[in-house]
């Protein structure tokens, strides 16, 4: 296993490799590309002034060899379909990791004006620069699902949307597009994410759909660094995420509920740390993953923000993975999701 200093470093400062899979803009977290570190996915910034860099599948530290195969994942084959309309499959879900499919099932969000924002977000970006469409209909996405079950062994499937002006915040568009790709593959294990829906048994109607798991991301459970970061997204109350957890977790399980916090928003770690433990005795995994810019979004191009310090970033990862195991919530339990999959965080190779 890959040491988890290595793998803070390489979340951080990237690494010099050629990768055939990358996710350029988008909801976040980072322009990463996609490759197996010592067999487990993980997804890495490319930065050309990194120091790590890749020869012959070995990881090298300023030349220096350790140790450690790290392997691009190779392009899938279902991004050479095309719908009968013509659209590229490539355009309405990508593949993330080796074997995860990832979509946005709609490409904007009420909140994506200036001052309302998350500045770390750039999910219409990609819609701009015509890397994707709009709306992705569910009888396209259960088309390119099949295709990519059956060209590339995708193992799970995760769909979220930018927030639509709905009272269900676009949580029913989500359920059809679960209803549609669970006829085409039942088997394929779906992680569904989204905001708070206003009105909560739309959570048994997602779990209906067939969704397996959920992710109802808050970044921070701090209200200032809500308020700097994500000014439209911090009008919707931690009582209301709390309770969307809490009926999320009755509904989808313990440890089938999970939710982002970024770690390098300015948060004191020990209340990052504390807030962490309230979710994990609620049955919600906190997915620590850290805060790295991404090109096109506020955060880089108003702010000139950096990504936390390796030591910020360990301290937190290394303390939220040692209540995950105290607590028996491991990330790799989860059905589908960003948490099953684990490679934008740290959190597996810490042990949780």
């Amino acid at each position: 296993m890959t040491e988890v200093s290595t793998r803070v470093d390489l979340a951080l400062l990237g690494i010099r490799v050629d990768v055939p899979v990358q996710r350029r803009s988008g909801a976040g977290p980072s322009d990463d590309g996609h490759v197996l570190i010592g067999g487990a996915g993980a997804a890495i910034p490319i930065r050309r002034a990194s120091p790590y860099s890749v020869r012959g599948n070995r990881l090298l530290f300023e030349g220096t060899d350790l140790g450690v195969t790290v392997e691009p994942v190779q392009r899938p084959r279902f991004y050479d379909l095309v719908t009968a309309d013509g659209i590229s499959y490539e355009k309405i879900a990508k593949l993330h990791g080796a074997d995860v499919l990832a979509t946005t099932v709609v490409q904007t969000c009420i909140r994506y004006g200036e001052d309302q924002r998350c500045r770390f977000c750039a999910i219409e970006a990609s819609l701009e620069a015509g890397s994707t469409i709009a709306v992705k209909r569910p009888e396209q996405l259960a088309e390119v699902a099949a295709a990519a079950v059956r060209l590339d062994g995708v193992r799970q499937m995760v769909m979220t949307t930018g927030t639509s002006a709905g009272k269900d915040r676009g949580a029913r568009h989500l359920a059809r597009c679960v209803r549609a790709v669970k006829q085409a593959v039942p088997d394929l294990p779906i992680q569904v994410q989204c905001e708070p829906p206003g009105d909560l048994s739309t959570l048994s109607e997602l779990r209906a759909a067939g969704a397996d798991s959920i992710g109802i991301h808050v970044e921070s459970l701090d209200d200032r660094v809500r308020a700097r970061w994500m000014p439209g997204k911090s009008t919707v109350p931690l009582n209301e995420y709390r309770a969307a957890w809490t009926e999320a977790v009755r509904v989808f399980g313990r440890n089938q509920v999970s939710t982002y916090l970024l770690a390098g928003l300015g948060e004191d770690p020990d209340e990052l740390v504390s807030g962490a433990r309230e979710l994990i005795a609620m049955g919600v995994y906190p997915f620590i993953v850290p805060f790295r810019p991404l090109a096109g979004t506020l955060a880089v191009d108003v702010d000139h923000a950096s990504a936390p310090e390796p030591e910020y970033l360990e301290l937190v990862t290394r303390r939220v993975a040692h209540d995950l195991q105290q607590a028996g919530m491991l990330g790799a339990a989860q059905k589908a999701g960003c948490a099953a999959c684990g490679a934008c965080s740290v959190l597996q190779s810490s042990g949780g």
